[in-house]
């Protein structure tokens, strides 16, 4: 998901896109390589027997058009809890920034849940999740769910939510599940139940484009937040019982989890959670937000593994990843793309990553690194906005 503000991570990966697909070479840091316990293997297994073959996924991606997207969360929320929250949810306010996206060409969304909101209240939640997916089909827009994401903020809580830090980029996301969860093996049944019942709820819609299982799975939050040391084992732990509980479903949808750093081929000098990423995944999803000819090397690297590929982030322009550098490549390969994000608003994600070190207090910064739309819908580039237009060739007014 958005690789954290230290400056030396300013060349980490985050794109989103569909091909038929390798793994390539990352210029990132040697990862974390956390062994899979045994007891993770049998259920690797169990999750890795009904997963598509590549004639199935080639079969579902050939009946998609070129997907282009965004990352979204309401400009109203500082995080994926006062997204959806009863007292939050703003579907007005949704219909009006989905109506921006379909007008410059947008076809699909990728979009946060939380295990929480389903402890909170699953069927509100489950008629809250349709009316937000009534409203994206209204703007032809299909919706990739994320459902665990192991990004910044380890200690989510339901409720009011805090205000954003002054000047820094996404001070308030929260992972999924929380720290407390993830070192309880006796909350495991509760995520469960979650992940069965809300893919269960929608494993059937056409309206859903797909299941993200976890964002980023390994991420270490690079300091910026006190994870578990053990983190990235117990992800490695869980990440496959997570796949499987979603195929118990039978989801029409593929299922995905998306490499992010380091080395992604070949298959067998791969360990811990990448290699889990890549076998139970049905369409092959990952990360880049780096120049053109980065991008290019690191989408045809996952060519190897004839499966559509989903780069879910990129665009980072203060990295010299820009819709213009990537969509173009995207098409050739005809690969889907998902940027990070769609309009400036609590998560403040224009402001770059070292604004985790230099607060963009009084000033916007030289650049906005993420967004598209100003939060009164106003294109934060004319320039980008009539190439999307162009290159989707389906930009139209909304409706």
């Amino acid at each position: 998901m958005w690789t954290r503000p230290a400056p030396s991570l300013l060349t980490i990966t985050a794109v989103s896109a569909f091909v038929f697909g390798s793994v390539f070479f990352s210029p990132r840091p040697s990862p974390i390589k956390a062994p899979t316990p045994a007891s993770a293997h049998s259920v690797r297994q169990s999750a890795l027997s009904p997963r598509w073959t590549e004639q199935q996924a080639a079969d579902w991606y050939a009946k998609q058009p070129w997907l282009v997207g965004s990352n979204y969360i309401p400009s109203y929320a500082i995080n994926e809890l006062e997204m959806w929250q009863a007292d939050t949810f703003d579907p007005k306010r949704i219909d009006e920034e989905l109506g921006w996206a379909q007008s410059i060409g947008l076809n699909c969304m990728r979009v946060f849940l939380h295990d929480l909101l389903w402890e909170q209240d699953s069927a509100g939640f489950t008629k809250r999740i349709d009316t937000f997916l009534a409203i994206a089909d209204k703007h032809h827009i299909k919706i990739l769910f994320v459902l665990f994401d192991s990004v910044w903020d380890p200690n989510p809580a339901l409720g009011k939510q805090r205000a954003p830090r002054p000047g820094v980029h996404n001070s308030g996301w929260m992972q999924s599940p929380g720290a407390k969860a993830l070192k309880d093996p006796s909350q495991y049944p509760r995520l469960e139940a979650y992940v069965k019942g809300v893919v269960g709820a929608f494993a059937k819609d056409p309206r859903v484009l797909g299941w993200d299982v976890w964002n980023e799975p390994d991420n270490t939050n690079d300091g910026n937040y006190p994870d578990p040391k053990d983190k990235v084992a117990r992800v490695a732990e869980l990440l496959p019982q997570a796949f499987a509980w979603a195929r118990t479903q039978n989801p029409t949808q593929p299922l995905t989890s998306g490499v992010w750093k380091d080395t992604w081929a070949p298959l067998d000098k791969l360990a811990g959670v990448p290699r889990e990423q890549i076998e139970l995944s049905d369409v092959i999803s990952f990360h880049s937000y780096d120049k053109p000819e980065t991008f290019e090397s690191r989408l045809t690297s996952l060519l190897p593994y004839h499966r559509p590929l989903i780069c879910t982030e990129y665009m980072a322009r203060g990295n010299g990843s820009t819709f213009q550098g990537t969509l173009p490549i995207a098409k050739k390969y005809n690969v889907g793309a998902i940027n990070w994000g769609l309009v400036q608003g609590k998560t403040q994600t224009n402001l770059p990553w070292d604004s985790w070190q230099h607060p963009y207090i009084d000033r916007e910064p030289a650049v906005w690194f993420h967004e598209i739309f100003r939060t009164n819908g106003a294109p934060y580039s004319a320039d980008e906005v009539n190439f999307i237009r162009t290159i989707t060739g389906r930009g139209a007014p909304a409706d």
